[in-house]
């Protein structure tokens, strides 16, 4: 398969692959006609999908099987009346049915939205209305359920609701039943005309530092640019099986759970848990005989907690992380036990990966690794000038006249000023600050902007705010992160309080704000740490100086 897209497919060291990476390019190019079901014709019999979860419950789906899932799903959605150009919201947590549903929705030309299944009512009501969303599909969950309902009477686009593992007993009249309904559509008719290369194919919301999420959209060449991301970073080939932990509502999951996986002929394994532990996942990969690993430094801190001779992890033979820093102590003791090098990479919701540490490559812990040759990848000073090694600087993408890297996204959708302000004069800015050593490695230092990173989520200072300046105790808020030995990050948010509540600034306050957040917005968002002051320090313009609070908050 991969000889279909790349002129040369193996490379023995980064000069090789920096001079030789090049890319053909299809002509109206759709993963899933032009990788699944081509694996459908050429490998029927491998396996593409192998899923279980917390309960003992096991699902396995070759490429063949995959191939005739999707067709009648396409059907079925095309019945209901969605179409080449429609958003649709899919919030399916880890269900094997996201994988059909996203193929699916590629098939007929649809755009799909991926979220979290911890979206609040005012969440649902936002992206409903900046996207134009059509239909949502969403597994009958109660709480984002009644979360859905609850926007309904704001979100006039939206047509069409499919609830996907019924309740027994659920009698909803105004959702679609999946379960029920999907197996009796028609047989599929391929669509005439799918997509050109440039058509929007999915679109992700990702926090930002000053206002709502942001509507990052990809073209159909995205799936595509994710060929390095699996088959080099990931170093998958055929009869890999990879898990990446990953739900599938944030943007990880397209880098880690579907295209570069499925380009390269791997299984993806998925283990679908309600709750994280590392006991149960090292089991899972004992049990499968998982080979190839990839997740946030977060759940790896939690992994070696575990006694890990306990288990029988001989199967590995890869494993990566991305999504924040590495601490070195925790590549140290996982290689010490596992034998297994972790191997960093780099990139954000807006693009695949951009840099990595990739198999040719001997790995620095805490590095994000080298360049990707699929991008001009450089540093530049304040002032827009090159950074000379060891200098510190920002993340930016060069971009060739007017063709853009395979793999960078579109813009933001409906919003032209904020895509202009982050790509303009032939430079794409990545907002991350960084610097490169003799060697060329790529060492991460933190945004320009505000964007806590914590267990893997990226976390809007503003969304935070905007929620805790709901509750009547509270004037004014910053919301900051403070480096944490587990999570990386955690948020925490210094608090105003009005003059009737300052005699009541404690604990059972903390608590009362903390509950108040996880009502407000999703609930990971809320702040673990919260400080009393008398003010905030600010600019003399009457801006937040939240680097002040960092700078206090790392000197205690």
């Amino acid at each position: 398969m991969v000889e279909r897209f790349l002129k040369q497919t193996h490379f023995e060291s980064v000069e090789d692959y920096n001079k030789n990476l090049e890319f053909i390019i299809p002509e109206n190019f759709n993963f899933a006609y032009d990788v699944m079901d081509v694996w459908a014709e050429e490998k029927p019999d491998g396996l593409a999908l192998l899923w279980t979860n917390d309960q003992g419950d096991e699902k396995r789906a070759t490429f063949s099987q995959l191939k005739e899932q999707t067709n009648q799903a396409a059907s079925y959605l095309m019945s209901l009346g969605i179409g080449k150009n429609d958003p649709v919201m899919l919030i399916l947590k880890r269900r094997y049915e996201w994988w059909i549903a996203m193929l699916a929705l590629h098939k007929i030309g649809a755009i799909v939205i991926p979220a979290t299944h911890m979206l609040t009512k005012h969440d649902i009501v936002y992206r409903n209305t900046r996207a134009s969303v059509k239909a949502i599909m969403c597994a009958d969950d109660t709480y984002i359920m009644s979360q859905i309902e609850a926007a309904m009477p704001e979100s006039p686009t939206v047509k069409v609701l499919i609830k996907v593992g019924t309740n027994e007993g659920s009698a909803d009249t105004e959702w679609h039943d999946w379960d029920k309904e999907w197996k009796m559509a028609p047989p599929f008719q391929r669509p005439q005309f799918v997509n050109t290369n440039d058509d929007t194919m999915m679109m992700y919301f990702t926090s930002g530092t000053s206002g709502e999420p942001k509507m990052v959209a990809h073209d159909y060449l995205y799936a595509l640019g994710h060929l390095t991301t699996g088959v080099f970073w990931h170093n998958l080939h055929e009869g890999s099986l990879h898990i990446t932990v990953a739900d599938t509502g944030w943007g990880k999951a397209a880098w880690g759970k579907i295209y570069g996986q499925w380009i390269a002929g791997a299984t993806v394994f998925v283990f679908d848990h309600e709750k994280f532990n590392a006991d149960t996942l090292l089991r899972q990969i004992e049990k499968y005989k998982v080979t190839s690993f990839c997740a946030p430094p977060t759940i790896y801190r939690f992994m070696i907690r575990e006694d890990l001779s306990n288990y029988d992890l001989s199967s590995l033979e890869y494993c990566c992380t991305a999504g924040e820093a590495l601490n070195p102590a925790v590549f140290d003791k996982f290689y010490e036990k596992t034998g297994r090098r972790i191997m960093e990479g780099f990139g954000q919701t807006e693009t695949t990966m951009t840099l990595g540490t990739f198999p040719w490559m001997t790995p620095k812990p805490g590095s994000m690794g080298i360049p990707n040759a699929q991008y001009d990848i450089d540093l530049i000073k304040a002032d827009g000038t090159p950074c000379e090694d060891g200098e510190k600087g920002e993340i930016v993408i060069r971009i060739d006249g007017a063709k853009k890297p395979l793999g960078l996204f579109k813009e933001y959708y409906r919003d032209p000023e904020l895509t202009n302000e982050a790509w303009h004069d032939g430079i794409y800015h990545t907002g991350d600050m960084a610097w490169r050593d003799e060697d060329g490695y790529y060492w991460f230092e933190g945004r320009i902007d505000d964007v806590i990173k914590s267990s893997g989520y990226r976390i809007g200072p503003f969304e935070v705010e905007s929620a805790l300046m709901t509750h009547p105790a509270v004037v004014e808020c910053a919301i900051t992160g403070v480096p944490d030995d587990i999570r990386g990050m955690v948020v925490k948010a210094t608090v105003v309080l009005g003059k009737e509540w300052k005699d009541k600034a404690g604990e059972e306050l903390i608590k009362e704000l903390q509950q108040h957040v996880k009502r407000e917005t999703a609930p990971y968002k809320y702040p673990r740490i919260i400080e009393f002051v008398d003010e905030l320090p600010k600019t003399i313009s009457g801006k937040i100086r939240r680097v002040d609070i960092r700078r206090k908050d790392s000197k205690q």
